[in-house]
């Protein structure tokens, strides 16, 4: 399952798109430090494709894939020195795949804004400086260790990670964000368990007003550098209560073509480089979440760790021409049915019957 944490100040529409998100009711006041413990919820990802496959296959058991958000308490600037409730809630997001900042671009005198204006581009900064102090601190120590440990001779696994570590340190207490460092893949290699927050993918949600909402030509406060998605917070809010069919006409009343939630997974996906492939039968119908460019084996392993070590053959079909045959017997007699082996790199909308020992 895709994990994704949610970062902002205080009252930026954090916690109200969480609950948007995950229909989840949390607190929501308009005063800092509202959510204090944090809020867990885990979402279906919409696929229209899955119930196409699922009656083509005549199942009723659809299985979609899923997200699961965290939200923690709102960050201000000197948190990593004590402001606030400090950052002592940035490790409820260090296992994250990826982080969801929001940030406040609207304007609106009855909502509180914990610096005393707005101002997208200096909200960024405070929460990233924030990120890249608790990075230094995570950093710094495991240098200490790793370099008492080495006194008594070093693996070669462990002077990758030395010099991994020694490469953070600098663009960190530079003032950079850790992805920035230019990383061996060897070197990467032994540090994927250091969970560095600003080492993560980020998709910026910019809070925009109910005008900028409509506006096709939005242009991001944020710049091209960082990819951000424009959300209204409180239409997405109003969403989350209505019926799906009432959802549909406020939807196309705003001139929107998706909900917020649909755009925020197809954001994350396109950070991660993720693609969706399916399996479909009589018992069920089921999306799963792969990296883009992993293969059939790596595919099979996200169903069962035993089908990528006993892997033989994938037999393959597209979502179109399952669609168009009809199914797996369909797509035998028109000669769609592919039989792909293990260097067979995995397409977005694949459908698969994996065979392994």
């Amino acid at each position: 399952m895709l994990n994704i944490g949610i970062v902002g100040l205080p009252n930026v529409g954090k916690s109200t798109l969480f609950s948007a998100l995950t229909k989840k009711q949390v607190d929501c006041e308009n005063f800092p430090f509202c959510t204090i413990e944090p809020n867990v919820g885990v979402v279906e990802v919409p696929d229209a494709r899955l119930a196409r496959l699922a009656e083509i296959s005549k199942t009723t058991n659809l299985i979609p894939t899923a997200i699961e958000f965290v939200d923690i308490a709102g960050l201000v600037k000197g948190a990593h020195k004590g402001e606030g409730l400090g950052n002592k809630f940035l490790t409820n997001i260090r296992e994250t795949d990826m982080i969801l900042h929001v940030v406040r671009s609207f304007t609106d005198t009855d909502v509180h804004h914990v610096d005393g204006s707005v101002d997208a581009v200096r909200d960024v900064e405070i929460i990233e400086l924030e990120l890249i102090m608790a990075d230094v601190v995570v950093v710094q120590k495991r240098i200490d260790n790793l370099g008492r440990k080495m006194k008594a001779g070093a693996s070669a696994d462990e002077k990758f990670e030395m010099a991994a570590l020694e490469k953070f340190d600098a663009v960190l207490t530079d003032g950079k964000l850790a992805r920035t460092a230019d990383l061996l893949e060897d070197e990467r290699r032994t540090i994927k368990g250091l969970n560095l927050l600003t080492d993560k993918e980020v998709v910026y949600v910019v809070n925009v007003s109910e005008e900028d909402a409509k506006n096709p030509n939005w242009k991001s406060p944020l710049g091209e550098e960082r990819y951000a998605i424009p959300i209204c917070v409180s239409i997405e809010a109003e969403i989350a209560s209505l019926p799906e069919e009432d959802a549909k006409m406020f939807l196309e009343e705003y001139g929107l073509e998706e909900s917020g939630l649909d755009r925020v997974i197809k954001a994350c996906y396109k950070a991660l480089n993720l693609l969706t492939f399916f399996t479909s039968g009589e018992k069920e119908t089921r999306a799963w979440t792969i990296p883009v460019g992993a293969r059939a084996p790596q595919a099979a392993g996200a169903i069962h760790t035993d089908f990528e070590k006993g892997f033989i053959r994938s037999e393959t079909i597209s979502y179109e021409d399952f669609l168009t045959c009809d199914g797996w017997s369909g797509a035998r007699d028109e000669g769609k049915l592919r039989v792909e082996g293990k260097d067979y790199v995995m397409v977005d909308g694949d459908v698969c019957l994996f065979r392994f020992n």
